[in-house]
């Protein structure tokens, strides 16, 4: 922390240095739970994976089986918010592959959060599960496993290259090579069965292909190319065919919209001809968010049935079908969305995570690929996701959380339903018995919309104390916030946020308000949300008065944040509803639609704001009318940001400043959008505890 943003603190500090310290824990405790990811299971053993986030520094751990003991295999040893990513089994599961470091900007760059004058690079490597000795392959991303043999695939911004490994993990001299050449970006690459061969998709902008490659012909063989974008290949078991989703081509001037949804396809082509026949249809425009939100919308199981996820009956929902679009099955029926989903060794059995009977938090179950009724794998108050099935069939390695402790890996053995623990305990300092259990509440917008929040109260409560309170809004905004720490570091970060507010006297509120998922398509897909008129925002002015007739709030001290679209949401309070929101801290929001529109590319800011939408967008934002803002706020952004550019904040605070409103700023140099640093999380959570002090109390 500079000795300048110290003063900030002490300054802002000094009028409530008065008020009686409520705090039970730290900042620093609540933050302190390691953060699991990319949990993966090996391909001939039992042995597991994953990454541990420990206050920014991230390592890999691995565990021979589920009897453990797990094992530090990496030592990193700084918040250099290098991320780790795409691990993979390999060599009988005596070696792991392994990316550290993030995708490239705009213009070419790896992120560098913490100013590294020597940059950063994108770089996979290899590391011995025995001994932890880690082996430089190359600069790249994506690597993939060919089925037989010490031969990797990856990707780089010139192509898909090739390289082979030697037994003792060592890339060989000169056999890194670029695979083949075409037009277009090609990646999402996948070797056939036999190891001949290789699948992949050739993006070229308003339409994609479906492609084979085939070293020993020298050929690429396109499957039934058409005016259409195909994506999502997937090998049929004996690898004779391949399956792929198609959605339309884009006219001339047609714009992107995340928010909206699209026909969809799926194809089934003759892997040596490329004759392909349509096997499925969606109904309506049923596509997009089910086919690019989950990890894996297409699958092709060794049981010889084609599984996808789909919208079109409401719910994102995994279907299963025969190769030739026969005995299509709904498997994972209900109102209720499916999310992670595993398939057993032999290809008979999905296991997936669902928020059904639970809507609030996520449980896993099981059920056969042909269909049947799903079955309740997990219960109760925590959270539970990411099934990952074991090659012997013991069980499953999975991640889950609770209301009091952080994503961490555990392991259900078949048949059990207690989870053991595999991944690190939680350290002496995270405060588990302190924290809150937040209430499921359930208002409604004046349209009649239910909107679902959680509140956090203050431990410390007293019959007839009132406090004053903060709303939190999620971000994307296609998320959902949970009854339990997420699954996503960035919103298990603003869980802790809002547990350490609410142990310093404030009453929380975490809404999860239209556009979000977990609650069906219809409530996500809203005609008139964000640039097309700001529906979901009635949601926050509901919630805002549903906190003021509560009898432990402070009606006139109800402050907000957010990030990305929080932030967006967070601005349009303190600009439209200054009598009811008092104070606001903004990260990275969006505050002018049509800005977004015209420079965050692709045209239309991926919201598909037209030249006749931009008058709408503009009204839509809260930059449209600043008239009424005079509440403080606290503005943070990184400016290597990737989602909303950087202007985005300087142009509000430099207008805001010239109406004489109470600015401050947190700006991060190189900082990503997610905020890759601890640090990045720790100040800002810091300097918005001293903001909301200050202003609220």
């Amino acid at each position: 922390m500079t000795n300048r943003f110290r003063q900030l603190l002490l300054v802002i500090l000094l009028p409530v240095l008065s008020f009686p310290a409520l705090a039970q824990f730290s900042l620093e405790d609540v933050m302190s739970y390691p953060f699991a990811t990319e949990l993966v299971a090996g391909k001939a053993t039992d042995a597991m994976a994953w990454v541990e986030n420990k206050r920014g520094i991230r390592n890999i751990y691995f565990a021979k089986g589920p009897d453990g003991p797990s094992v530090q295999l990496t030592s990193y040893g700084k918040d250099d918010g290098q991320e780790i990513s795409s691990l993979t089994f390999f060599m009988n599961d005596q070696w792991l592959l392994y990316v550290r470091g993030s995708a490239p900007n705009r213009n070419g760059e790896i992120a560098n959060p913490d100013s590294n004058p020597e940059g950063a690079e994108q770089i996979i490597w290899l590391i011995s599960t025995e001994s932890g000795d880690a082996i430089r392959v190359a600069n790249g991303y994506s690597p993939t496993v060919h089925p037989t043999e010490n031969t990797i695939l990856f990707s780089s911004p010139a192509g898909i290259f090739q390289i082979n490994i030697n037994e003792y993990g060592i890339p060989e001299s000169d056999s890194e090579r670029l695979l083949f050449r075409a037009r277009g970006s090609n990646g999402g690459q996948a070797w056939s069965p036999d190891g001949k061969e290789v699948l992949f998709t050739s993006s070229r902008g308003d339409h994609s292909f479906v492609g084979i490659f085939s070293a020993e012909k020298g050929e690429i063989r396109w499957m039934a190319p058409s005016v259409g974008r195909d994506m999502i290949p997937v090998w049929s078991p004996d690898g004779k065919q391949v399956a792929f989703v198609r959605y339309k081509g884009l006219k001339r001037d047609e714009l992107v919209n995340i928010t909206g949804g699209e026909s969809f396809s799926i194809f089934v082509a003759d892997a040596v001809t490329g004759a392909a026949k349509e096997v499925w249809k969606s109904p309506s425009d049923d596509g997009g968010f089910a086919q690019s939100y989950p990890a894996a919308p297409l699958q092709w199981t060794k049981a010889n049935r084609l599984l996808f996820y789909s919208e079109h009956e409401g719910w994102m929902h995994i279907y299963s079908m025969n190769p030739d679009g026969s005995g299509l099955t709904d498997v994972t029926p209900g109102a209720c969305e499916a999310e992670d989903s595993g398939i057993s060794a032999d290809g008979s059995t999905l296991y997936f995570s669902s928020n059904c009977g639970d809507i609030d938090r996520r449980h896993l179950y099981s059920v056969a690929v042909k269909g049947g009724t799903p079955k309740a794998l997990t219960k109760g108050e925590g959270s539970e996701m990411t099934p990952v099935p074991l090659a012997s069939g013991r069980g499953l390695a999975m991640q889950y959380m609770g209301y009091n402790f952080d994503k961490t890996v555990g392991f259900l053995a078949s048949g059990a339903s207690t989870v053991k623990q595999i991944s690190s305990a939680a350290p002496s300092a995270f405060p588990a018995k302190s924290l809150v259990k937040p209430e499921q509440v359930i208002y409604k917008s004046p349209d009649g919309v239910e909107i679902h929040a959680q509140l956090f109260m203050p431990a410390t409560h007293k019959k007839g104390e009132k406090h004053p309170a903060i709303i939190f809004m999620h971000g994307g905004p296609i998320r959902q916030m949970l009854l339990t720490f997420h699954y996503s570091s960035y919103y298990s970060n603003a869980y802790a946020f809002n547990q350490y507010l609410a142990s310093q006297g404030y009453v929380v509120m975490s809404v999860n308000y239209r556009d979000g998922i977990g609650y069906g398509k219809d409530f996500r897909r809203v005609e008139n949300q964000g640039p097309r008129g700001a529906e979901e925002y009635q949601d926050i002015v509901a919630g805002g008065k549903y906190l003021q007739g509560r009898v432990e709030v402070e009606p006139a001290k109800i402050g907000l944040w957010g990030g990305s679209y929080g932030g967006y949401l967070t601005a349009m309070g303190l600009a439209r509803n200054p009598e009811l929101f008092k104070a606001g801290v903004d990260l990275h929001g969006v505050h002018d639609w049509a800005f977004r529109a015209r420079e965050f590319g692709p045209p239309g800011g991926w919201w598909g704001i037209t030249e006749e939408l931009m008058d709408k967008a503009f009204e839509s934002s809260p930059v449209s009318d600043l008239s009424k803002w005079t509440a403080p706020v606290l503005l943070v952004h990184g400016d290597d940001d990737r989602n909303v550019l950087f202007q985005q904040t300087t142009d509000l605070a430099e207008t805001l400043r010239e109406k004489g409103v109470n600015v401050d700023l947190l700006i991060f140099p190189d900082e990503v959008h997610g905020f890759l640093r601890y640090d990045s999380w720790f100040r800002t959570f810091e300097a918005a505890k001293v903001y909301f002090d200050k202003y609220l109390k």
